[in-house]
């Protein structure tokens, strides 16, 4: 049922969840721990960029920050100059873009430029990104909710009620943070943390004098340590390069939170139970992650963002465990239930290097597309993953297999070398014979004025209905094959709109948004295409109405370009 009835609404766009959906990782970033440095240059992020929407993926993920653990923040205005130009250009391209940064000016700015979606990984807690996301500028944008574990412990208020029938486990931890509590009140503790003087302490205590006396020695040296390390860093000027912006002596949280995920052996979430079992216990932790999630949503409705724009993630590896993360990603029911559409973000993370014993993050895909797939069969609706091309080609077979989904498409044809006739009727017998595609319904042949480049001869143009379960860009490649079947050479250099034997254009699938160079949906011109627009009369109703829905602007018909001139026959 999740996949027949949610959708996400991102400003212009609105994406359905039929079929999976694809988010491809484009990090503009020094340092990410997967993909560092491989798409810093802007030219190399945009072709990348280009070339997942090419491989199938219905959104990319531009982030100029990384939040990788142990990261070193990054200066708003460098992250700008990272991420921006790619921004723009992928939008030109029809793509829909997110923006994946918790900096509401570079959130703001990409907005601006066209990008659909605000990936939060402080999951909104900045009070200005709620008002942003919230306000007239945000152009209705679609917005990710992350959950980065401590950062979500301040805002919780509400009284936690035990749920979970293991009182003992319960009794102890209520008994430690009890301890903890009145730890915190002994000024010798007070002392430790920086909070007290040491002249405040109390008489007696030579020895815990002794013992902040050498903690401050260590700060001190520390302190050095850090000036020299911007002495090595920083250029002529005195200054650190753009690229190595950071906050040496930071209080931002979510560095803190992952220089803490980054050291193995601690335990972000406190689990009130000893090692009896292979994983801790769900109850805590959960209760923790969908707490913070619907705590979220909630705050992001009434602040007037509408339901239908919240998408959640339950952040895999931002401050959690790998086994932490193992529990989460079993619970994907659970989260999905709560009504919202779900990312599932786990690619190359420690967790499929945990479960998998493969060290490096850029050989983790397998075991990603195995993780993505076991939270899809629990209700996850997308997937975030940095190997587009490999996870497409995953899905589609495993898709082909386990789900009948026949869909509707229109496919223009078009002819005017040739026998114009027999090259639209073979184009038609051609495509019937493609797997899972049939065709339902096709209309009359009609001659049209030649559109764009009007010294050629005049076309013969037909609209096909198909019903097909391939994935779009796999269906486009299948027309190429019958283009070239029936003798069409795409050349480098010839006209796009010249003469040709045969063209098949994929119009429209049912359900689908795409942008890129090799497949934009809806096809951004057919409402300008007179030789589009009259034969599909015969398949619908009322084109203009029905392409207007679909979000194409229907010109009127004297404004059209390629005028159907007559009649030619039927299929």
């Amino acid at each position: 049922m999740a996949y027949d009835t949610k959708s996400w609404r991102c400003g212009a766009f609105e994406i359905s969840f039929d079929r999976p959906r694809i988010m491809g990782v484009l990090n503009v970033t020094p340092d990410s721990f997967s993909d560092g440095g491989e798409h810093l240059d802007t030219k190399a992020a945009i072709a990348h960029g280009l070339a997942m929407l090419d491989a199938g993926a219905d959104i990319i993920d531009v982030g100029g920050e990384s939040t990788r653990p142990g990261f070193t923040p990054v200066d708003p205005d460098v992250e700008a100059e990272r991420v921006i130009p790619v921004v723009r250009e992928l939008v030109k391209h029809g793509a829909v873009v997110s923006i994946d940064t918790r900096n509401v000016e570079v959130a703001k700015a990409c907005v601006r430029l066209g990008a659909a979606i605000v990936n939060d990984v402080t999951g909104f807690t900045d009070p200005k990104m709620l008002e942003f996301v919230a306000g007239e500028n945000s152009n209705n944008c679609g917005v990710v909710v992350v959950h980065a574990n401590e950062l979500a412990e301040p805002r919780r208020t509400h009284t936690e009620v035990q749920l979970d029938t293991n009182a003992a486990a319960y009794a102890a931890e209520r008994a430690r943070n009890a301890e903890q509590h009145a730890a915190e009140k002994n000024p010798l503790r007070r002392l430790f943390q920086g909070q007290l003087p040491l002249g405040d302490v109390p008489n007696g205590s030579v020895a815990a004098k002794r013992e902040a006396e050498r903690r401050a020695a260590q700060d001190a040296a520390k302190a050095e340590e850090a000036a020299k390390t911007v002495e090595r860093t920083a250029g002529s000027d005195g200054k650190l390069p753009d690229a190595d912006i950071a906050v040496l002596a930071s209080d931002d949280a979510l560095a803190a939170v992952m220089e803490r995920s980054a050291r193995l052996g601690e335990t972000p979430l406190r689990v009130a139970q000893q090692r009896r079992f292979t994983l801790p216990e769900s109850g805590p932790i959960m209760r923790r992650v969908m707490g913070f999630l619907s705590d979220q949503a909630r705050t992001l409705v009434r602040a007037g963002v509408s339901a239908d724009r919240i998408c959640l993630d339950p952040g895999a590896g931002f401050g959690k465990t790998a086994e932490e993360d193992i529990v989460i990603q079993r619970s994907t029911a659970k989260i999905a239930s709560l009504g919202y559409p779900l990312l599932c973000a786990v690619s190359r993370k420690r967790f499929v290097g945990a479960v998998t014993g493969v060290t490096e993050a850029a050989e983790r895909d397998p075991g990603t597309f195995g993780a993505c797939l076991g939270a899809l069969e629990q209700g996850a609706n997308i997937v975030r993953v940095h190997n587009v091309a490999g996870f497409s080609q995953f899905i589609n077979g495993y898709w082909a297999v386990a789900r009948q989904q026949p869909r509707r498409a229109f496919v223009a044809l078009g002819s005017n070398q040739g026998d114009r006739l027999s090259n639209i009727r073979a184009a038609r017998n051609l495509i019937a014979q493609i797997p899972l595609t049939c065709v339902s319904n096709c209309s009359h042949i009609y001659e049209s004025e030649p559109a764009y480049e009007l010294d050629q001869h005049t076309f013969a143009n037909a609209v096909l209905e198909l019903k097909t379960e391939l994935a779009p860009c796999v269906l486009l490649d299948e027309l190429m094959k019958v283009e070239k079947r029936i003798g069409r050479k795409r050349e480098e250099g010839a006209k796009p709109n010249g003469p040709r034997v045969i063209d098949c254009d994929l119009l429209w699938v049912e359900g689908e948004i795409h942008g890129g160079d090799k497949l934009r949906l809806p096809h951004p011109k057919m409402g300008e295409r007179d030789f589009v627009l009259v034969p599909l009369e015969d398949l619908v109703h009322n084109p203009a109405r029905f392409l207007r829905f679909e979000g194409v602007e229907v010109l009127p018909s004297e404004d059209r370009v390629g005028h159907v001139t007559g009649e030619l026959g039927t299929m």
